[in-house]
């Protein structure tokens, strides 16, 4: 059965307190559409729409560089859930599958439930996704009938009997298109809210003489993001679930609970990740490297037995290969480091090619900017900087070069070279112990005045 998906991402979010549509809110550096898209796409699905209302256009944006074939339907006033699905309709005409409505606020369903859902539907007309709640709060509860859900009915609308139940309403629903548009019509909005509820179909397809059921799920995938108080639950959520699933998966740390993810961070067995270490969007750690303690890296990729840090930072495109060593308060940005080199402390390496066993001095600096574009530097082979190198580029320095300690590098140093960029040094005998002596009387008549 050919299924389609449907995303809820019309809501602004009132609670959250901000001028930011609710669905673009980050979870590990990550969108909350992102996060319901990502967690749909294993579906395969026909069609995936993204029901869009406040700041349509910036959630467009998001929804479209995730997957640019996605189908964004707008809902120009927010009048509830059937409503926003209902805007949906034009687009599925004549699609004759199943349809899976999830929502951008609730970005944790796993994939093992969806495929729990699917399966499901092959002895159910209508599915929808329960959960047991510790606290149910104002969830919707669900009334069960053995294996038959009866209806949801909504906190505010519950009787105090209703309100004990525990097993709640996660939103998630799944039907045919035919059923499913085909109550939507029929919805009305006489509740307390004055919305049109799309768990009133539960109600409409027993009525029908449908048959209705729940998936059950853990409450942690239900775990809705409706103010910044939830969003700092969900992060910790998420990165609780990161770091498990690394330490399963054969990775070691020191402290694990100071290392925080981004959804896309990729991390090989065997690898070690010591405390306080930050990993923004675009990483990948190869097996056997060790990233060291108060490091930050993104959009970077470190290949195994590379040791990296403490105290250092990877910015995009950075590229490390087997064996690099980067120390402390190094910075490197869009540079290829190749195998075996080094550049252990206190240096900027930002568009460069490091070759093979090159070694880069303390306080060396790729002068890569001049203000208005990037120039790259290329370092050779077993090439040798020399501390407190300032190389300006574009500039080449060759295979087994050498430059000197102190030197301003504005020319090429060809391979074998020793490149030397120094002023000559001049003494001034006596003249520091002059300076000193005006400099006192400076400061003590400061001090009078």
């Amino acid at each position: 059965m050919s299924i389609a998906v449907v995303i809820l991402a019309a809501g602004k979010g009132m609670r959250m307190e901000s001028n930011l549509p609710k669905a673009l809110h980050k979870i590990a550096h990550a969108p909350l559409i992102a996060h319901a898209m990502q967690a749909a796409a294993p579906l395969d699905a026909q069609k995936t729409i993204v029901v869009v209302g406040h700041e349509a256009d910036a959630v467009t944006e998001v929804a479209k560089e995730i997957n640019p074939d996605v189908l964004i339907v707008h809902q120009g006033t927010q009048l509830g859930t059937a409503h926003a699905v209902a805007q949906a309709s034009p687009a599925l005409e004549g699609f004759e599958g199943d349809i899976l409505v999830l929502y951008a606020d609730t970005p944790f369903i796993s994939q093992q439930t969806m495929t729990n859902i699917q399966n499901a539907r092959a002895d159910a007309d209508l599915v929808i996704l329960g959960f047991e709640a510790q606290d149910p709060g104002r969830y919707g509860r669900l009334v069960t009938d053995g294996a038959q859900l009866k209806r949801i009915v909504e906190f505010e609308d519950a009787s105090d009997q209703e309100r004990a139940i525990t097993l709640c309403n996660s939103g998630v629903l799944a039907t045919s298109a035919d059923d499913l548009f085909s109550m939507i019509k029929k919805i009305g909005n006489e509740n307390a809210s004055g919305e049109f509820y799309l768990t009133d179909c539960v109600k409409l397809a027993c009525q029908a003489g449908k048959t209705t059921t729940v998936v059950k799920c853990e409450e942690a995938e239900t775990l809705g993001v409706n103010s910044r108080a939830d969003l700092a639950r969900a992060e910790a959520a998420f990165q609780s679930h990161a770091r498990a699933s690394s330490i399963a998966n054969g990775v070691t740390f020191l402290a694990p609970g100071t290392v925080f993810f981004s959804s896309d961070t990729v991390i090989g067995r065997d690898a070690v990740i010591e405390q306080n270490v930050v990993f923004g969007p675009g990483t990948t750690i190869e097996s056997g490297a060790h990233i060291r303690a108060f490091s930050h890296i993104e959009g970077a990729h470190v290949a195994r037995g590379a040791i990296v840090g403490p105290y250092a930072r990877l910015r995009p495109g950075a590229e490390l290969a087997e064996n690099v060593r980067i120390g402390n308060f190094v910075e490197v940005k869009d540079a290829q480091i190749a195998e075996g080199a080094k550049i252990n402390h206190l240096s900027y390496v930002g568009d460069a090619n490091i070759g093979q066993d090159a070694n880069i001095g303390a306080g060396s600096v790729t002068c890569n900017y001049d203000g208005l574009m990037k120039h790259k530097t290329t370092i050779g082979s077993r090439a040798f900087i020399g501390s407190n190198t300032m190389m300006v580029a574009p500039v080449n320095i060759g295979d087994d070069a050498i430059t000197a300690s102190g030197s301003v590098i504005t020319r090429d140093v060809p391979s074998d070279a020793l490149g030397v960029g120094r002023a000559d040094q001049v003494n001034k005998i006596g003249l520091a112990k002059k300076l000193m002596n005006i400099l006192r009387k400076r400061n003590q008549k400061k001090d009078l005045d």
